[in-house]
């Protein structure tokens, strides 16, 4: 069983960590213009992931959908609901990226930009925000690709695309190679058009690649499916609504932070990049949850699927504290790569410090959550945003900072707090052993409406 839990983690997290290095190195980019070029596109970070946190809806409930249904042999029914996916995705993200260009102005003075960086961001937000459509698709395909157990495919397409990125951002933030020096907005440009090429591929590997875990015939019905995607829906909305509660509560933070000033800020957002990293063991580990659980639960094994998320949880906190063991040992290191600012550096090593600390909670949070997704049951990790979330980064962190003037040491202190909140909340709906048994309700309630 461990060797499953391997095979199907690493490839997330060879992309999920590859992805968070590619970033990191574009931030680092970035930094040699200058810290306000940092803040800038810091500054969208948080309002951007707002945008993204709508297609949790479908994402999380085409995973669980697809690996309960190839967990129970049904290969067309997975097939289908990919299809809906993907339809889905494509009209919401035409939506959200209108809403992102036109708003783009209002969003970054809303974060606390100052006169600085509010053209930047600005600039920057209105072009991310244009490609994000490529980006909704591409995450309906992989969401798909997963529940179906096959994460090395959407590995190799994400990780293509950051590879193109990185390049675009060396071409265009610097103007090498004969092309026009465009700074910020030359990382953006470069953004959007990897996450198009990321879609492209994607699409090509459902529509045409024939040995796909998941393959859908081109020629059919491009409508909505009302009935899939009530399906759909029932099991995403409370993903979609805890990532609207986590995403908009960072965006809190991140304002509550902005109001200590550009430098600091600068700071803040090195530390978040650096810690992506962390992030990224205990994702995996919770993309494997959610289709070794599904998968186990569609076949109607709940001691499989209980062992798989023992086994998932274990591995999940030995990575996160040797994580935490690196970030002790060589934050201001890590930090130096992005600035010549010795300031600036120097505060971000020290909220790397505080970050090693909250390792072992955010590993439980993330790795069970997921596996809490792969069951159905995903009140829970909505529950525990907003403890965690509200109660403590936009609460607690606005107290410490502007109440206690303890600065950017008070807001990481009470990110930590947070982590440790949630992971409190996700552990102990995990230990109850009632999760293993919400796909059997669910499917009770869709035979109650079939009937009726």
């Amino acid at each position: 069983m461990i060797w499953e839990v391997i095979s199907l983690s690493w490839p997330a997290f060879i992309e999920l960590v590859m992805s968070t290095l590619f970033s990191m190195i574009d931030m680092i980019m970035v930094g040699r213009l200058n810290s306000a070029a940092i803040t800038a596109v810091g500054l969208t970070t948080q309002p951007f992931m707002v945008l993204l946190a709508i297609f949790s809806a479908v994402n999380v409930g085409t995973t669980t959908i697809v690996a309960w249904n190839i967990g129970a042999g049904n290969t067309k029914k997975a097939n289908e609901v990919a299809r809906q996916s993907i339809i889905l995705n494509f009209i919401m993200g035409i939506i959200i990226s209108t809403i992102g260009v036109f708003m783009a102005h209002d969003i970054v003075v809303f974060m606390g930009a100052e006169a600085d960086t509010v053209k930047d961001a600005t600039v920057y937000f209105q072009i991310v925000s244009a490609g994000l459509v490529f980006q909704a698709v591409n995450m309906g395909v992989t969401a798909a690709l997963r529940g179906a157990g096959e994460t090395t495919i959407p590995m190799i397409y994400n990780v293509g695309s950051n590879l193109f990125n990185v390049l675009g951002n060396y071409l265009l933030i610097f103007g090498k190679l004969g092309l026009p020096k465009l700074g910020v907005a030359g990382a953006a440009i470069s953004t959007s058009v990897s996450r198009f090429l990321a879609c492209v591929v994607g699409l090509c590997v459902v529509f045409f690649l024939k040995w796909s875990a998941i393959s859908i015939r081109l020629k059919g019905s491009y409508r909505i499916n009302f009935d899939i995607a009530r399906e759909i829906f029932s099991i995403g909305l409370p993903s979609a609504m805890e990532q609207f509660v986590v995403q908009g509560g960072l965006m809190m933070f991140a304002r509550t932070v902005s109001s200590l000033g550009t430098v600091t800020f600068a700071a803040h957002q090195i530390g978040l990049s650096i810690c992506g990293l962390t992030f990224s063991p205990s994702m995996a580990f919770g993309v494997a949850g959610t289709t070794l659980v599904g998968q186990s639960l569609g076949a109607n094994d709940e001691e499989r699927a209980k062992r798989y998320a023992d086994i998932i949880h274990h591995m999940a906190i030995a990575v996160a504290c040797f994580m935490g063991l690196m970030f002790i040992l060589f934050s201001y290191p890590l930090a130096c790569l992005y600035t010549e600012d010795l300031k600036v550096a120097a505060m971000a090593s020290i909220v790397l410090k505080i970050m090693a600390l909250a390792q072992p909670g955010q590993s439980t949070q993330l790795s069970l959550a997921g596996v809490l997704r792969g069951a159905g049951d995903t009140m829970f990790p909505l529950y525990s945003s907003i403890a965690g979330i509200w109660g403590f980064r936009v609460v607690v962190a606005y107290i410490f900072v502007s109440v206690f003037r303890w600065g950017l040491i008070g807001a990481w202190v009470a990110l930590v707090l947070d982590q440790y909140t949630r992971a409190a909340i996700v552990y102990f709906r995990y230990a109850s052993g009632k999760w293993k048994y919400v796909k059997a309700r669910n499917q009770e309630v869709e035979k109650m409406r079939a009937c009726s």
